[in-house]
């Protein structure tokens, strides 16, 4: 190896290393960004002796029967869309995934005949003192696996009271004689 060859790898070092060099200062020149004030972020906490405060209490559910004297059973029919996958709707209320809904309003729960229903909603269901009212449909609706702990049911459920509203009215239509509507 000679010299020259040594001297010019060398030389293309240095001007590569000087270029970068330069485009790291120009850089921090243009994007420069000021140190904070203070670091991090204040997290308050609550003055209490240490000891824990008392948790907030869940807000009460929203009544369903004001809203089902004007609720939509033709838009309650599309909410439905997302429930024929798992259940029917016609007379004769044969079961799929789940059982048929035909007559739901007002029906004991648990108690369709040839559905095998889950331990948590057979527990649920009290031996059948319990019936499909319009506050437990409309409960079970919003968020069915936090309503009965322990049910088989894969909803996400309808966070939706409007949406919730429109479907039951139109579960109150599939029946052979419509349940009356509640008193608001």
């Amino acid at each position: 190896m000679n010299s020259s060859y040594f001297n010019s790898a060398a030389g293309a070092f240095l001007g590569i290393l000087f270029v970068l060099m330069t485009l790291s200062i120009v850089s921090e020149g243009i994007y420069e960004a000021p140190e904070p004030a203070t670091e991090g972020f204040l997290i308050e906490v609550a003055e209490g002796g240490g000891e824990a405060s008392a948790p907030a209490e869940e807000a009460a559910p929203e009544l369903i029967a004001p809203l089902l004297a004007s609720a939509d059973p033709a838009k309650g029919e599309a909410v439905f869309k997302k429930c024929a996958a798992c259940h029917s709707n016609d007379a004769a209320s044969a079961n799929k995934v789940g059982p048929g809904l035909w007559n739901i309003v007002n029906r004991p729960v648990a108690a369709h005949e040839g559905f095998k229903y889950s331990a948590a909603m057979t527990e649920f269901a009290e031996g059948g003192s319990v019936v499909w009212d319009y506050e437990h449909l409309s409960n079970f609706l919003a968020a069915p696996k936090k309503y009965i702990k322990g049910t088989a049911m894969g909803f996400a459920g309808l966070k939706k009271i409007e949406d919730r509203a429109n479907l039951i009215a139109y579960l109150r239509t599939i029946a052979d004689s419509p349940a009356p509507l509640p008193a608001e």
